[in-house]
């Protein structure tokens, strides 16, 4: 399992190599990986019906009890074959596509690690290596949507969808991390068969709203959903990829992976209804308000999108049945019909179905498929998409909370999304023949291969339901802690309530398509104030007011003067740490007064002040650096006052060099200049003198702490027996800190190493 997840990566790595060689075959050479990972994963489909999840798990950090673990279920299954399946077409699909294109190779590479990252994200038992692939698929997004780099919108919308799903991956770091340390566990399949009660922790409420920013900027929840449509800058293969399989349906899946053990939640099921039906009603109406076929169906992805979050916060067996139906359906239908978009972006020239027309007879095949991928869109029997969308009504009947408005918004979501079937089935190759920018023609074999089957598949899933519902409905309906025996799919269940609600759909739909041309001037006066008034505008505003806070905090604290560098660094360093002191040990703290019980320690002290002030007040170079060298000095004499001469000749030998190296330094640069006021000179005494004061409170103070039972004593005893050696300064520099030792010496070399090159370099200048 680990080889198969990173299987993507590796070719990745040589998928240049393969593009050379293979040449115009490129694409179906590399579609060989996903094709066989999905023959292997089909493979884990009888075991997983008959005894149920699987877990399998490869150390990691073991010192951190952190495993690299894969938990293989029904739902885990079905992405990772809806993930590897339409990989495959994808992979032939843009080979065809980005024919002759001289990045293809750069794209294969990008893709290959997009398709092994969301892989990992379906598959991984562990919340930490989760989380990783969570973020590579945006980061392999990002990449993917700026593919055309020259572009200045492609930049933009890749910017766009990074910023976002970046910053609710930043939420969801949080969120899991919260999961993990309330059940006690990272790993997937510990926290749903925790017997830990989520939603009666303290945590619940910042724990789900942290995760439902994760998912919700990742599959285009409202009121982040404005990210998706601006991605379709990416080239095609990219965007059927995106929208059919990969990533928006990442946080989809979690929120369906955690629905077990956060799903009795009321605030769970509340947030999830609402906001997934308001992105399912508003992604559709959205998508009738476009005219470019890329445009109208990635608001009807953000249409899917809204239903199947609806269904995981309906949470009745219904809604989870309609889940995975649902799901499987909007797969093969938005794969294809994403692939036919881009054919007819290919052969015509021009992105916008209200410029086409009449391609029918000269692409019959393009034409017959995507009336079929269409009439799954459309929820019209007998296709697979019918069966999802009656059950959707179903569970949307049975919904424990805001039935009446979930209703009202899932009839409406119905009217658009026959709508928008219509207009990309319908007006591109039916009626009056329209001259396009290039003349139209089949597309070849590659890029037709997707399109068939995946709208083949529509069909046939749709005709043969008892496939669908054993090998892929039930197991994920199981994984989600439902009854997989209770699953029956079925075109006809009578005259009812969602049979009636389709009806009244489809009769408003067509009388809305029927006046479709005309209503385009209202529709793109609504679309466009959307535009100046919705979230997009609002993410503007707040990516302006950040390029404006930056360049205020460039102004006024990275203006390049080190004075203000330091004064920033010390000042704050003092108010935080300062305002702890005081907050928490201020009426606690006990400042031992050191005695000094002799007159040669009190001289030292006095001496050390002198220069500290010395240094400070003199303008002469050659001052400052002997009164920095005094003080240096007096250390030295510390540490053999208190009987460590070890340290103090270390201390002499460090100064020494310094010294030095500080004359040959100071004596080829300018004299000292008064730069500064007298203002400021007095706000730097005051500045030094509180971070004076603070440091030697914290060092009196520390000195009088004592967690732990002291070291020495260990030392000692260990010294001569285990180091053989009786000065155990000596041995603790040795033996006990060798590698501190060995950076201490790497230290002085270096030093001596600036200093004999000084030396050299004056010698030069003086003889030349």
């Amino acid at each position: 399992m680990l080889i198969a997840v990173l299987s993507g990566f590796l070719l990745a790595l040589i998928a240049p190599a393969v593009c050379a060689v293979s040449r115009e075959w490129a694409g179906w050479t590399l579609a060989l990986l996903p094709a066989a990972l999905f023959a292997w994963f089909a493979s884990y489909l009888p075991g997983v019906m008959a005894d149920g999840a699987q877990v399998i798990t490869y150390p990691w950090f073991p010192a951190l009890d952190i495993q690299l673990s894969f938990l293989i279920d029904g739902l885990s299954l079905m992405f990772a074959l809806l993930i590897s399946g339409i990989g495959t077409f994808i992979l032939i699909y843009a080979g065809g596509y980005l024919k002759g294109h001289p990045d293809i190779a750069r794209f294969y590479v990008v893709m290959l690690a997009f398709m092994a990252s969301m892989l990992g994200v379906v598959l991984s038992d562990n919340l930490i290596s989760l989380f990783v692939f969570w973020e590579l698929t945006s980061i392999t997004s990002y990449l993917l949507i700026g593919f055309d780099h020259e572009d200045m919108n492609a930049r933009r919308s890749a910017l766009q969808g990074l910023f976002v799903t970046a910053a609710g991956g930043l939420a969801l770091m949080a969120g899991l991390v919260m999961l993990g340390t309330i059940t006690g566990s990272y790993a997937l399949s510990d926290v749903l068969a925790s017997e830990t009660v989520l939603s009666e922790h303290p945590w619940f409420t910042p724990l789900l709203l942290c995760v439902l920013a994760g998912c919700f900027t990742k599959s285009a929840q409202v009121p982040f959903h404005f990210w998706l449509p601006n991605a379709m800058a990416a080239p095609t293969p990219v965007s059927a990829f995106l929208h059919s399989a990969t990533m928006v349906k990442a946080g989809v899946y979690l929120l369906a992976r955690l629905s077990p053990a956060m799903g009795d939640s009321e605030l769970w099921t509340l947030l999830l209804s609402l906001f997934g039906g308001m992105t399912m009603f508003l992604g559709a109406f959205m998508a009738i308000t476009h005219t470019g076929a890329k445009k109208l169906l990635a608001y009807s992805t953000i249409m899917a999108l809204g239903t199947l979050v609806m269904l995981i916060g309906i949470g009745t067996h219904y809604a989870m049945v309609a889940f995975a139906t649902f799901l499987i359906a909007h797969s093969l239908y938005k794969g294809a019909l994403f692939m036919i978009a881009g054919i007819l972006d290919h052969e015509t020239g021009t992105k916008d179905v209200s410029e086409m027309g009449g391609l029918a007879r000269l692409m019959p095949i393009t034409a017959i498929f995507t009336v079929v991928a269409a009439l799954s869109l459309a929820a019209v029997p007998p296709l697979l998409g019918f069966v999802g969308k009656e059950l959707m009504f179903e569970a949307v009947l049975g919904a424990p909370v805001l039935g009446g408005l979930l209703i009202v918004l899932a009839v409406g979501a119905g009217v658009g999304v026959m709508v928008a079937a219509g207009v990309i089935a319908i007006k591109p190759f039916f009626g009056e023949r329209r001259e396009t920018p290039k003349h139209p023609h089949e597309a070849p074999v590659s890029m037709l291969a997707g399109p068939v089957v995946l709208a083949s598949l529509s069909l046939l899933f749709g005709l043969a339901l008892f496939i669908p519902e054993q090998a892929l409905v039930g197991p994920v309906v199981t994984s989600l802690g439902g009854a997989a025996d209770k699953v029956h799919l079925s075109l006809w269940h009578g005259i009812n309530v969602p049979l009636m609600l389709s009806g009244l759909s489809l009769v408003i739909a067509l009388a809305i398509f029927a006046f479709w041309s005309r209503l385009q001037p209202s529709l793109a006066i609504l679309r466009e104030a959307g535009g100046r008034f919705g979230p997009e505008a609002g993410y503007f505003r707040i990516m302006e007011w950040l390029t404006r806070i930056a360049s205020w905090q460039t102004r006024v604290l990275q203006n390049g003067t080190m004075g203000n560098y330091l004064i920033t660094l010390v000042m704050t360093t003092v108010l935080i740490t300062g305002y702890t002191l005081l907050s928490q040990h201020g009426s606690t703290l006990r400042v031992p007064v050191p005695a000094l019980d002799s007159g040669f320690a009190w001289s030292i002290a006095l001496l050390m002040l002198v220069s500290a002030l010395f240094a400070s007040i003199t303008r002469s170079r050659l001052g400052a650096v002997a009164s920095m060298g005094v003080m240096g000095f007096s250390v030295a004499l510390i540490f053999i006052l208190f009987s460590a001469p070890d340290l103090g000749i270390t201390q002499i030998l460090v100064e020494t060099l310094t010294v030095i190296l500080l004359v040959l330094v100071l004596f080829r640069l300018p004299g000292f200049i008064r730069l500064s006021s007298p203002l400021e000179r007095g706000r730097d005494i005051v500045v030094a003198i509180f971070a004076g004061v603070l440091m030697t409170l914290l060092i009196l103070a520390a000195t009088d702490l004592q967690f732990f039972d002291p070291i020495s004593a260990e030392q000692v005893a260990r010294s001569a027996p285990d180091a053989h050696g009786r000065n155990i300064v000596n041995v603790i520099l040795v033996d006990f800190r060798a590698l501190d030792t060995l950076g201490e010496i790497f230290v002085l070399a270096l030093a001596a190493v600036g200093v004999y090159s000084m030396i050299n370099l004056r010698a030069e200048d003086q003889r030349s």
